[in-house]
């Protein structure tokens, strides 16, 4: 067992669904005051048209994240009146709980009549660093939708309008939704177009730039950043990614950066179908984080399983295809940092070899199978569910699947077809058509008909079972070697949760017993903001690997509302060093299939 593991924040998402089966009764309108941002409280008006007394409105139970968060909690002082004419508040209106997240507005039972519409009014408390919570503070809004707006269960489908009120002087807001008709405002076809879409309301730095037939923004709230080294690795992603993809699935874009110190920059990043929001400590964590947050427009929001459709804010909504939609999307992140040579080859292999010694750490892998951590994804909350003797990663396994299937597949073919011939099929199939995949068992069928023979074995083995991987057999056909040398290594003595999406910084959720860091005073729930003076490392296993024991590791944490400097020397741990080389003597087949492999090419 490995003493040192960072667990990965999920990247969910929430589609596009319109509701067709109702008709569209008007526009739903959004009013959000900032007013006294130093309150962290959003003062929210929803006026609705067209209704009769009973209507439902209610708080999504879940966004951002696999978690039911419940938002419904955070919800204050809900009133409701009539509203004879625009500006004209009527009579106030009974509100009635009908479960955790749901209202009830209008009926008292004493047969009263209709009314043409109603403003709907409640005040509800953000202070979380983004990309999967809301924000406000004296220094910036950021706002995911579905966990401050509520909504009309029947009536997601109809257009709706939000406008930010009492707007700080020097700020100004953006999202990737087309402008509405007053300053700082927004319009939506749908509840759910809207709150795939969030806003970023401050004194950011922003600037744009076309690639690939589309146009790019890219918003920055970063104290220290350089535009062109920004810049410039943003569009060998989206070009290399577009191209590898057949084209941009939209017109334009939008980046949401957040780089900074966790916790005041967030950690990680959430995808949405036209944009993306990321918090890391640094342009190069943040520009990892990218790589896998782009290819998420195609993977799992437009090339989308059929479980996860259409979305249901009410509850667990349950997949079996996280291995794919997150997991493979951090296979091309890889890739993508690979092929337009942000990452030289050596470094490709090095996270390889990274990634298969983290699953190895973890002897849930054993029992449980990437299928069923993606089922479980809703678990990942629990601090016990994360400890390796519980669970794996989709992300992790999930990768590793990715890169062994692609060479599985170009072995079988003789480098003509790729992992790429199936995600762009799988683009054509379903994206393009409107259609969703039947989670693993879509999966399959598209790469059977790529690798032109029977991958049940593969698939039942190392999707929905637990077989060890035979790297030696998949690596062997590039003409690769996995090697796993037994050391005497440096052990951290604490686990962390958080982190990985390269410059998010990890929370300590479990300190060894007896180990030098418990000795030094480190603490689960400690936030770690620095290491030796610089940002927590992207992936803790790999930088342990370049450390020996008894070296002094100096931390910087966040606990208490303050910042402590804790010091302790490593303690030591017979551990497993995993590297990927080439072979030296291989064949011009082998040589082809590494060389197509690397460089995303066929033969």
């Amino acid at each position: 067992m490995k003493k040192s593991s960072v667990w990965v924040l999920s990247y969910c998402c929430v589609s596009v669904f319109l509701f067709s089966a109702h008709p569209a009764f008007g526009t739903i309108e959004y009013k959000i005051s900032l007013k006294n941002p130093e309150q962290h409280c959003f003062q929210v008006t929803m006026t609705i048209p067209h209704l009769a007394p009973g209507i439902k409105v209610a708080v999504p139970a879940w966004n951002a994240l696999y978690q039911v968060r419940d938002f419904s909690y955070r919800v204050r002082d809900l009133q409701a009146n009539t509203l004879s004419d625009p500006g004209n508040v009527g009579e106030k209106l009974q509100v009635r709980k009908l479960d955790k997240q749901t209202w009830e507005i209008g009926d008292d039972g004493a047969g009263a009549s209709p009314f043409t519409s109603i403003k709907v009014q409640y005040s509800i408390p953000w202070d979380d660093a983004g990309p999967f919570n809301s924000q406000l503070n004296t220094k910036h809004a950021f706002v995911n939708f579905a966990e401050v707006l509520m909504y009309i269960p029947d009536r997601r489908g109809e257009d709706t309008t939000v406008e930010f009120d009492d707007v700080p002087t020097g700020w100004r807001a953006i999202a990737e939704l087309p402008a509405g008709k007053s300053l700082n405002s927004f319009s939506a076809t749908s509840y759910d177009t809207l709150v795939d879409a969030p806003a970023e309301i401050g004194k950011f730095e922003d600037f744009g730039f076309d690639e690939g037939g589309a146009h790019f923004r890219v918003v920055v709230d970063a104290k220290e950043w350089r535009r062109d080294r920004l810049e410039n690795y943003l569009r060998h992603i989206t070009s290399y990614e577009m191209q590898l993809m057949g084209g941009a699935p939209f017109q334009e874009y939008t980046f949401f950066f957040h780089i900074g110190p966790y916790p005041e920059a967030g950690g990680g990043g959430m995808e949405h179908a036209n944009c993306t929001a990321i918090g890391a400590s640094s342009v190069e964590g943040a520009i990892t984080i990218a790589a896998h947050e782009f290819f998420h427009a195609w993977n799992v929001k437009r090339i989308r399983p059929q479980t996860l459709e259409p979305v249901d804010f009410t509850k667990e909504q349950y997949t079996r295809a996280l291995w794919f939609a997150e997991g493979v999307t951090n296979t091309y992140a890889s890739y993508t940092l690979e092929r337009t040579g942000i990452w030289p080859k050596e470094r490709l292999y090095a996270d390889l070899a990274a990634q298969i010694g983290e699953l190895d750490s973890r002897p849930a892998h054993l029992w449980q199978s990437v299928e069923e951590s993606s089922l479980d994804a809703w678990l990942e909350k629990y601090d016990d569910y994360r400890q390796p003797e519980r669970s794996i990663s989709y992300y992790n396994k999930g990768q590793i699947i990715g890169e062994m299937l692609d060479l599985v597949i170009r072995d079988a073919t003789d480098g003509h077809k790729s992992l790429d011939s199936v995600l762009t099929r799988m683009n054509e199939t379903y994206a393009k058509q409107g259609k969703y995949y039947d989670d693993t068992e879509g999966v399959r069928a598209v790469a059977e008909e790529v690798a032109g023979r029977n991958l049940h074995d593969f698939f039942r083995g190392f999707v929905s079972g637990v077989d060890e991987i035979p790297y030696h057999k998949f690596l062997g056909a590039a003409g690769l070697e996995l090697k796993v040398e037994t050391h005497n290594m440096a052990d951290l003595g604490f686990w962390t949760v958080g982190g990985r999406g390269g410059g998010a910084t990890a929370v300590v959720s479990q300190v060894v017993p007896g180990s030098t860091a418990e000795a030094a005073g480190l603490l689960v729930g400690d936030v770690l903001l620095e290491l030796n003076g610089e940002a927590v490392p992207a992936f803790f296993p790999q930088w342990v690997r370049q450390h020996s024991p008894g070296e002094i590791v100096k931390l910087r944490v966040h606990r208490d509302g303050k910042e402590l400097d804790i010091s302790f020397a490593l303690g030591s741990n017979e551990t497993k060093k995993y590297s990927i080389f080439e072979v030296a003597h291989v064949s011009d087949r082998q040589k082809r299939i590494r060389e197509g492999w690397l460089r995303g090419t066929v033969n």
